[in-house]
């Protein structure tokens, strides 16, 4: 079947499919967390010591008792069994920004034969995948092996349902037989534990004489676009790189504004309700939907949670978002820029901090000029961004999220910090030497009696900032829709824990000379505001001006891309920084260089492989089919009197030769080279190799425009993005 047959024949199943009918709706209150070991349905399965103690580990990070493992590993397999489960996972988190699971059954064979379900607290605490074959970055071999997953009780075990059944789910860590985490998860307790640390040693400092743990929370808003799988599955580039290498850009865009917000599709909002359906039962707070703004994209984001547990949901959304599609014909694409010339998908990652006793230690209230809780921790926030801005730029660098940052659809690469004209007002008071006021919400009167008034947000929103204040968290808006939030995470848990110990020992300092507290706390504010406020922007992040600015006035950091990100991670100072908190040891976090490098590098080869490919075997024939018609044509209408201008298949001709004189070059670079250092390597892969793949795409994408559409290959851009 040629390439066109194959486009018409998916137009055809689409236009005529048959919709799902949707199923009466349930009650959330029926469905929530009924796939969930809850802590209700521990107390309801466990004797009263032991559930005592589990619900104080996970709720005030009380080391757990190992004694309590067989009891609750029965009681887990009783409630897994009772839901239809047969098999149990570890489910971990590897440095792949995916999910990984080694399944086992609770089938114990007996003397006689028979069998029994069965599951020991050996089994629950512990596991054993090879840790050989995961990347780690040198830390473990195939000769050197071994590998640990240990139960992480601060996340609720689950059962994960498949058209067969029911598995049983707990999450947990994953690090070597030398004891060096090879996960995501592990650093992310860690940063927790630092920055609850330095936050309590701050809070005892303001006067407060009873602090609950100190945990960070996350909201992840997901983008991601949908794709109907009968097209998608005849693009080799979207099967195996996850975007588009070729496509032409429809003459009708994202231009009109008209998909933001815009009335969902039918079948897309019933794969919605399923998707949102089966994160309510896994306990996974949903909240928000919408068409976002590039056709064929959507979003959706949840309610708060802690930091680890959404993190553990975050993983699962996007397990969830990529099988639901596939049964309604879809298939889910969470590349950060799948498609050229419309916006790409990131995650913004909303984050605060707080506990049971203060609350959330970013919420400024009415008068955030006289709430010094809140301007320490701000301030706070201000110094680790300032001083660690290239570390939030190093861990947010992917081959795919390089397609983002920068553009005028997601952050630019310079990490600022957007406060709002009210706090940024405050902050300049006090940068001045002492804060007396601040600038009120205001009413919003619409001028229509039947409309309410209202009292407006105290400061704008800006968009083009990658860390933004939102009125009680930061929004860090440089996360890529296919990462993890861990990477983020650990990241701003390490600076904050870092900065607030840098306040404690200034605050300790001062007040043992005999500093007033107020007094103590203006002057430690002014002295980050003096150092630090560099990093703080309220302007347009897109601008040309501000980025001459950022590196020329302010010195901030402008690493365009991972090959220039991603060396952070080997810095002296960012070394010290995670090793001093506990969070990584040096061999730690220079397996992740060596790992994310890898993954750069092996993202990229893979794409310019494509690119050849696709270039030789599918484009090359379809443009000669269509010169040799094109020829036939014109000399055929000759010999009737007809003499039809040749200049067409001239260009075609032109654009093919270059096309393959490009794809002779890019095959050329490929071949294997000797680089001093893994540094030198990426920085070939950014600057030679994806040029050239840009290059033969420009021939591509120009063929495309010119070549009957009965013979182009590929499903197109505007069948992609706009047949649902």
């Amino acid at each position: 079947m040629s390439g066109n047959e194959s486009r018409v024949q998916a137009i055809s199943q689409i236009v005529n499919r048959q919709l799902t009918p949707t199923k009466p709706p349930k009650r959330l209150e029926d469905m929530w967390a009924t796939d969930v070991f809850t802590l209700s349905k521990m107390q309801e399965s466990l004797p009263k010591s032991i559930f005592k103690s589990v619900k104080n580990t996970i709720q005030t990070g009380q080391k757990l008792d190992p004694s309590i493992a067989d009891v609750v590993a029965v009681a887990m397999k009783d409630w897994a069994i009772s839901k239809g489960a047969l098999y149990y996972a570890h489910v971990f988190y590897p440095l792949t920004n995916s999910t990984a699971e080694k399944h086992d059954g609770f089938i114990s064979v007996q003397s006689d034969g028979s069998v029994i379900s069965e599951f020991a607290g050996k089994l629950l605490v512990q596991g054993e995948p090879d840790g050989s074959s995961f990347p780690n970055g040198g830390i473990r071999s195939t000769a050197a092996a071994r590998g640990y997953t240990a139960w992480d009780v601060t996340s609720p075990a689950y059962v994960m349902e498949t058209d067969n059944g029911m598995t049983l789910c707990i999450p947990t860590v994953f690090i070597s037989w030398t004891g060096e985490a090879l996960d995501k998860k592990t650093p992310l307790l860690r940063s927790i534990a630092a920055m609850n640390k330095a936050a309590t040693r701050v809070l005892k400092q303001l006067g407060n004489t009873e602090v609950a743990p100190v945990n960070s929370s996350c909201g992840a808003e997901q983008e991601y676009f949908l794709v109907d799988a009968n097209f998608a599955n005849n693009r080799p580039d979207l099967l195996l790189a996850g975007r588009t290498l070729f496509g032409k850009p429809p003459a009708k865009g994202q231009q009109f504004d008209d998909h933001y917000f815009g009335a969902i599709p039918e079948r897309v909002q019933i794969f919605m309700q399923e998707v949102e359906e089966r994160m309510y039962r896994l306990g996974i707070p949903a909240k928000t939907r919408h068409n976002e703004v590039a056709p064929g994209q959507f979003e959706i984001a949840p309610v708060f949670e802690a930091a680890n547990v959404a993190s553990d949901h975050q993983q699962l959304t996007m397990t969830i978002l990529r099988n639901t599609a596939k049964k309604h014909g879809f298939i889910c694409l969470l590349h950060e820029k799948p498609f050229a010339g419309i916006n790409g998908s990131g995650k913004h990652v909303n984050w605060s901090i707080g506990n049971a006793t203060q609350g959330n230690l970013l919420d400024p209230g009415d008068t955030p000029h006289s709430n010094l809780q809140f301007l320490i921790f701000c301030g706070a926030v201000i110094r680790g961004v300032h001083k660690y801005g290239p570390l939030l730029r190093a861990v947010v660098a992917t081959a795919s999220n390089d397609h983002r940052l920068g553009a005028n659809e997601a952050p630019p690469a310079i990490i600022s910090v957007y406060l709002g004209s009210q706090l940024e007002d405050v902050f300049e008071q006090i940068r001045q030497g002492g804060v007396k006021d601040c600038q009120g919400r205001g009413i919003m009167n619409l001028g229509v009696e039947t409309l309410p008034t209202f009292m407006k947000d105290a400061g704008d929103r800006n968009r083009t900032s990658p860390f933004a204040f939102t009125g009680n968290r930061f929004e860090f808006r440089a996360v890529g829709s296919g990462q993890s939030v861990s990477g983020p995470l650990v990241a701003m848990n390490t600076i904050l824990a870092d900065s607030l110990d840098w306040v404690a020992n200034k605050l300790e300092s001062d007040l043992a000379q005999g500093t007033e507290l107020n007094a103590a706390i203006q002057k430690v504010l002014k002295e980050v505001m003096d150092e630090h406020g560099a990093v703080v922007f309220g302007g347009n992040g897109y601008s040309e001006e501000w980025h001459k600015m950022a590196v020329e006035e302010r010195g901030l950091a402008n690493l365009r891309t991972t090959a220039d990100a991603l060396p952070v991670l080997k810095a002296e100072y960012i070394e010290d920084l995670f090793e001093k908190t506990g969070v990584l040891t040096p061999v730690e976090l220079e397996s992740r260089f060596d790992v994310y490098a890898e993954q750069y590098l092996l993202a990229i080869e893979v794409e310019a492989k494509l690119v050849v490919s696709m270039a030789k075997t599918l484009i090359y024939p379809a443009a000669v089919s269509y010169l040799s018609d094109l020829s036939n044509t014109i000399a055929g209408l000759k010999e009737i009197g007809i003499d039809l201008d040749k200049e067409t298949a001239q260009k075609v001709a032109t654009l093919l030769k270059s096309m393959m004189d490009c794809t002779s070059k890019l095959t050329d670079a490929l071949s294997n080279h000797d680089f001093a250092s893994t540094e030198e390597h990426m920085q070939y892969a950014s600057q030679t190799i994806r040029p050239l793949m840009d290059e033969v795409r420009q021939y591509a994408d120009a063929l495309e425009g010119e070549i009957a559409d009965e013979l182009w290959p590929l499903p197109t851009y505007q069948e992609m993005l706009f047949i649902k």
